[in-house]
């Protein structure tokens, strides 16, 4: 049964009507096969997309009682709270519980402790979870960042602007590479983008993260090229095209994506677009509803 979904909903157009007919064929496969994990992860996955956080919560709850020390679901569980409403308590509750037992034991979460950390400003929390991340970087599901990437962000967020710059400058170096290698690799054209950006080569970074949507549009890849997009509104947001960026923002926000009102309250990479009118009415829409 789990190889026929992961074959059947590998690849689901962006629109967001084909989402859910993906997530329906997935719950009457539950049905069938109710303690199935790879179905009810691939449907807490759906569920995250759709931005259906109570949905995602409840999915989450069954696959911790099947599986109680698996740390990455608890971890994505105690997440739920972040993106749906920008609470931070329980995934720093949950961390901080990993952490000082072993802070080895942390190695598998150390992207959402790093995520965490930049979110609360913290950057001794950076430090430590940067210590636990794998040797290949700090890839965001298919975008492939590299480690000096996130060394930069932590140099970057304890105000060592050197040390930032020379961390993207290695990453820049290494992505450069990456793309001289494969011209049409459009996640590392828009992770280059991204390093142009945060270098202040507002021209080469824009530049870079448009050809990125142009080679992997949404409608040809609905999860990295919905990222790909995402990216491109951080870049222009971080190069200080807010109008540019908002109105980008503004299309993602009504499509299935990863964006989430938390990401969008707490993030730094929103900081720029902070205090507009029209920023603050996007997040808004995406608040969660009294019940």
């Amino acid at each position: 049964m789990s190889e026929f979904v992961r074959k059947r909903f590998s690849h689901v157009s962006g629109n967001g009507n084909r989402w859910d007919d993906s997530t329906q064929e997935l719950e009457q496969a539950l049905d069938l096969d109710p303690r199935n994990l790879f179905i009810l992860q691939q449907l807490s996955f759906n569920y995250e997309y759709l931005r259906r956080y109570k949905e995602m919560a409840a999915i989450l709850d069954r696959v911790v009682a099947i599986t109680p020390g698996d740390v990455a679901t608890r971890v994505q569980r105690a997440f739920v709270e972040f993106l749906s409403c920008g609470d931070v308590r329980p995934l720093h509750a949950f961390i901080d519980s990993v952490a000082a037992k072993d802070p080895k034991a942390a190695a598998p979460i150390s992207d959402k402790w790093l995520s965490l950390a930049f979110c609360e400003r913290d950057s001794a929390a950076a430090e430590r979870a940067l210590s636990t991340l794998a040797t290949d970087g700090c890839k965001d599901e298919g975008i492939p960042f590299p480690r000096s990437w996130c060394e930069g962000m932590v140099a970057r967020l304890r105000g060592d602007d050197a040390a930032a710059r020379s961390a993207f400058m290695r990453a820049r170096e290494e992505m450069e590479r990456l793309v001289h290698e494969e011209p049409a690799y459009a996640e590392a054209l828009c992770v280059l983008g991204m390093i142009d950006a945060m270098l202040g080569k507002k021209e080469d970074a824009i530049q870079e993260g448009r050809r990125a949507v142009e080679l992997l549009p949404v409608s040809k890849d609905a999860l990295n090229g919905a990222h790909v997009a995402e990216y491109l509104t951080v870049i222009y947001a971080t190069v200080g095209e807010k109008k540019r960026a908002i109105e980008q923002l503004s299309i993602i926000t009504r499509r299935p994506s990863w964006i989430s009102y938390g990401e969008l309250r707490l993030h730094p990479y929103w900081e720029p677009l902070r205090g507009d009118p029209q920023f603050d009415r996007i997040v808004a829409s995406l608040a969660p509803k009294e019940q």
